[in-house]
């Protein structure tokens, strides 16, 4: 129905996690229809995002700079590393404004059926950072899933000679959160992990 160029521009909407056919539509249409000047700038800004962002050299976070700008703060604690699975996840952890420290992105986790292991993850190169002595404080902060739980297992026990303090994030019940509406699994760890007050 619609022309081989509108065709091309639904489908390529699609490749957008969440967005399917009827809502890959909706989008081209209205910036056809009603926002010219925003497709125009949508596209010449996503052409160069794909062309200059890159990774940043010391915690593999984007960037378009060889070095991000966390990495490149003198102000934060050099001593306190927090391995995270992506950028978004760098990002949550500045939000909640209660870590100074540095990060380490794995860009995914482990999943051997999916090909993924220890090195696409750049465990190695989280290795040899390690190994330069100036972090005395492993945070892992990987998500509370199997594959989150696996990766954070096989990080730790890499460092289990290193002499490093190795922590794993808290999970639990959330704060404003209502007993009977938590999950028993996660009702349990919270249980199994609780603190002297």
């Amino acid at each position: 129905m619609f022309s081989p160029l509108l065709n091309e521009l639904i489908q390529s909407l699609r490749v957008l996690p969440g967005v399917g056919p009827r809502s890959a539509q909706r989008m081209a249409l209205f910036l056809l229809e009603r926002n010219r000047p925003g497709g125009a700038r949508l596209g010449d800004v996503l052409l160069r995002a794909m062309t200059e962002v890159g990774h940043c050299q010391e915690c593999r976070t984007l960037t378009e700079e060889p070095v991000c700008r966390l990495c490149a703060n003198t102000a934060r604690d050099r001593s306190q590393l927090c391995v995270v699975e992506s950028p978004a996840d760098v990002l949550a952890v500045e939000q909640s404004g209660g870590y100074r420290g540095l990060y380490f992105v794995l860009a995914g986790h482990l999943s051997p059926l999916d090909g993924i292991g220890p090195r696409e993850l750049g465990i190695p190169d989280l290795m040899t950072r390690l190994g330069r002595g100036e972090v005395r404080e492993l945070i892992l902060a990987t998500n509370a899933t199997v594959e989150g739980e696996a990766t954070a297992h096989y990080i730790r026990e890499s460092c289990r000679d290193s002499g490093l303090q190795v922590s794993r994030i808290a999970h639990g019940v959330p704060m404003g959160g209502e007993l009977d509406g938590v999950d028993s699994h996660t009702l349990a760890r919270a249980l199994s992990q609780r603190q002297q007050i």
